[in-house]
């Protein structure tokens, strides 16, 4: 899977878990989520995660915090958080979800929505109301998952329930 700015690798899913755990293997690329990054929180699942290479930046709570090689952070289920690479280099991490709930299915969601979006990636995506409204729909849809703090929620489901309503399909 693929979305703008990183790379994610499956390495366990829901169904290898009996649904205890999503594994990943995530790419950061350089710049990865420095404008307007989905901060979020999960109201049922604890995220974690272990800085394999790099540094980057996780934001929790209320403010960003550094982390490096080495690093592990645990966000606890209802904690808002986000990341960001501010470096040019890629970052290489390994991050759960505990439990897996829809997170996989999410995130292939998102790879579809980016490509329905960038024309299978031959166009840079650009963040317009087309865009939010794509993105709202499938946020709607992950409710139980994931909810975002930062655009905030109440704008989400607003512009999810218009996208809905003029026919927007994923």
């Amino acid at each position: 899977m693929t979305p703008v700015g990183m790379r994610f690798t499956v390495l366990q899913a829901a169904g290898d878990t009996d649904g205890k755990s999503l594994d990943l293997h995530w790419e950061l690329l350089p710049g990865c989520n420095m404008k307007n990054p989905l901060v979020h929180m999960h109201p049922h699942a604890i995220e974690t995660y272990e800085v394999l290479e790099g540094e980057m930046e996780f934001f929790v709570k209320d403010k960003w915090l550094p982390a490096k090689k080495g690093d592990k952070l645990t966000v606890p289920k209802g904690v808002t958080h986000a990341f960001r690479n501010p470096t040019e280099k890629i970052v290489t991490v390994y991050n759960t979800h505990q439990p897996a709930l829809g997170m996989e299915n999410y995130f292939e969601d998102v790879c579809k929505v980016l490509d329905k979006l960038t024309d299978n990636r031959k166009k840079d995506f650009r963040m317009n109301l087309k865009s939010m409204m794509y993105m709202s729909v499938l946020m709607n849809n992950y409710r139980n998952d994931i909810i975002a703090r930062n655009p905030p929620d109440i704008a989400i489901k607003i512009l999810g329930l218009a996208g809905k309503l003029t026919g927007i399909t994923y």
